[in-house]
């Protein structure tokens, strides 16, 4: 697989490891760099008048010196800017001196309309604001609307957070190297990146294995193998139950949306579970899913008795309070009995929302022997209601704000967004890539609950199956596009999942 991230301290390590394990050298990858880089910039910009390298004084700004010297053998009119000299004996230093062109201060650099700017300041290892010559640089750059190649990430842009530090560049491409980086893929740096060209220049497979990261990208080689596809011989238990709590009779569509999304994901039988005043609203409007009233815990305890589902959604339209916080906490402790048949409950919504005031109650229980898989999706409000030390941080990112909740709450968190991160208690995190504004609409949350739960029912395990989701459910938006409304989500799912089926059985 390549879709592990590298941080930019696991990125400095692999280098380390591939120039211990040779045959390449330190020069010899900045070499390889430079020539990745040379060759998307002549491919895409031919016509560009003149081309720009800017070059720090570290090892990006050694990859852009071998850029300059590619160029300008290449017959292309090259000015080289540099903000610094590189450390005398290093690889950069090396770089440098290969390149004949004589290099202006960065203080001094200007730029034409029609030109190309080629970013090799700083990349993914920057800590701090760009400042002085390079913020002017930016700034000029920016004026002019000049397109950007950017080297391993655009300057300005930190490769641990995705965090724009100051200012920074906004790349028409980003060339970077072995391993994309979580600063790709996170807020706002994913709109600084533009295109994102992965660059192989002789990390093998094998280096980032002995690094062994627990960041990936959300695609479907992360989690395909675990996809769960129906025997032969099935029949619509052994494909899982899943169960969905609905609210009172005025707010009853969110846990319907939420139970057909279940069924469309593979889920054999579908319930909703149905406070009695509601129970003529939900079954005016259901058909293959089925109704049971449950009112209270002792009535979840007989269904659970009676018909053995494997997940639940509690949640949507569901109202907040104490009702809510009685049945989340009996179906994590139901895992205690002996063989209760739950698998894991997908909490959502006013479901997060009814623990903001006792959030360590539901994470005891969460971590109570047997209880099952928890699964959380909060938003970004909803987030900071159950975690809000972690959210007022400014120091940690999303990433590591989800992972850090979902060590609290053993619970598989689903941080929602346009770069939606999805984290495990094991240290496992995956962000996802595939979003789409489309899904920015009501009720889709909602489907995104019950694509998860249908997946569980079916026993994916918990983390694989919320990655798939995420992504099931972004790809069905984004194959749809403008005008979708949740209810388009469910039927919009079933090409993406006849493509997965298919993949799996090839």
């Amino acid at each position: 697989m390549r879709n592990e991230l590298l941080s930019p301290a696991e990125m400095a390590e692999a280098d380390r490891l591939a120039i211990a394990e040779g045959p390449l050298d330190g020069y010899g990858l900045m070499q390889r760099a430079g020539e990745a880089v040379a060759a998307v910039v002549l491919a895409r910009y031919p016509a560009a008048k003149r081309m720009h390298v800017l070059c720090g004084p570290g090892n990006n700004g050694g990859d852009g010196y071998v850029v300059a010297r590619l160029l300008q053998e290449s017959g292309v009119n090259v000015a080289l800017w540099e903000s610094g000299e590189p450390r005398a004996g290093s690889d950069a230093a090396l770089a440098a001196a290969d390149c004949s062109l004589e290099p202006k201060p960065l203080s001094a650099f200007a730029a034409e309309t029609g030109s190309l700017v080629v970013d090799a300041l700083y990349g993914a290892g920057l800590s701090k604001a760009p400042a002085g010559d390079a913020a002017r640089a930016i700034r000029i750059s920016t004026d002019l609307g000049l397109p950007v190649v950017a080297i391993d990430l655009p300057s300005g842009v930190s490769g641990e957070s995705g965090a724009i530090l100051g200012s920074a560049f906004r790349g028409a491409v980003t060339v970077t190297f072995a391993r994309k980086k979580p600063g790709h893929l996170l807020l706002p740096g994913r709109g600084q990146c533009g295109e994102i060209v992965l660059a192989d220049i002789g990390i093998g497979d094998g280096i980032i294995a002995r690094i062994a990261p627990r960041t990936f990208e959300n695609v479907p080689a992360l989690w395909l193998p675990a996809f769960p596809v129906p025997a032969v011989d099935a029949h619509k238990y052994r494909r899982g139950h899943a169960s969905i709590f609905s609210g009172g009779p005025s707010a009853t569509g969110a846990a319907r949306l939420t139970a057909l999304a279940a069924a469309r994901s593979g889920a054999g039988a579908v319930t909703v579970l149905s406070p009695a005043n509601a129970m003529q609203v939900n079954a005016a409007h259901l058909t293959s899913i089925m109704l049971r009233k449950v009112d209270a815990v002792v009535d979840l305890g007989a269904f659970l008795t009676d018909r053995r589902p494997s997940s639940f959604v509690l949640g949507p339209g569901f109202g907040i309070g104490e009702k809510a916080r009685d049945f989340a906490l009996a179906l994590l402790g139901a895992g205690q009995a002996q063989d209760s048949g739950v698998e894991g409950l997908v909490l959502d919504a006013d479901g997060i929302t009814s623990f903001r005031d006792e959030p360590e109650t539901l994470f005891q229980a969460a971590h109570g022997s047997g209880a099952p898989a928890l699964v959380m999706t909060p938003h970004e409000g909803e987030f900071g209601r159950l975690f809000p030390d972690m959210a007022d941080d400014k120091a940690l990112s999303k990433l590591a704000k989800a992972r850090a909740a979902a060590a609290l709450a053993n619970a598989i968190v689903i941080y929602k967004g346009a770069d939606t991160v999805i984290a495990a208690p094991d240290g496992r995190a995956a962000i996802n890539s595939n979003g789409a504004p489309w899904l920015a609409t009501a009720g889709s949350g909602d489907v995104l609950a019950g694509i998860v739960a249908g997946l569980l029912a079916q026993g994916m395990p918990a983390f694989e199956a919320a990655c798939a989701a995420v992504w099931i459910h972004a790809e069905a938006g984004s194959r749809f596009g403008p005008g979708l409304i949740a209810e388009d989500l469910p039927l919009a799912m079933v090409p993406v999942l006849r493509e997965l089926m298919e993949s799996t059985a090839g």
